[in-house]
């Protein structure tokens, strides 16, 4: 299960922040997370809450917001919505498409104190 490392990686992020940030404390983590990332949502929200107890995010919500996969096909230019990396332009068919959102994993924002 890699977001059981993902989690751990947040929680390293938001270790780093605290210092930089002078926090002591995370009630709120916000991510944005594509539905091209190959990240289940639940098994992630899982893994936080099981790591994050005794570290400066134990009292933290994460707080997913789901992004959908968006490409821009290169045939007729058109910006259409994918579910995976196979689909083809709705519009013309074609299968040359460039991923221009929704294969992300990013830290929103944090709530603090």
């Amino acid at each position: 299960m890699h977001e059981l490392s993902l989690c751990e990686t947040i929680l390293s992020i938001l270790e780093e922040c605290a210092q930089q940030e002078h926090f002591s404390q995370v009630t709120g983590v916000h991510l944005l997370l594509g539905d091209l990332s190959c990240v289940e949502a639940d098994a992630l929200r899982f893994c936080f809450d099981a790591i994050k107890p005794d570290t400066l995010a134990q009292q933290a919500t994460l707080i997913i917001e789901q992004v959908p996969g968006r490409a821009r096909c290169k045939s007729c230019g058109q910006d259409v919505v994918i579910q995976s990396y196979i689909d083809n332009c709705s519009y013309c068919q074609s299968a040359d498409l460039d991923i221009v959102a929704g294969d992300q994993m990013q830290i929103k924002f944090l709530e603090v104190c």
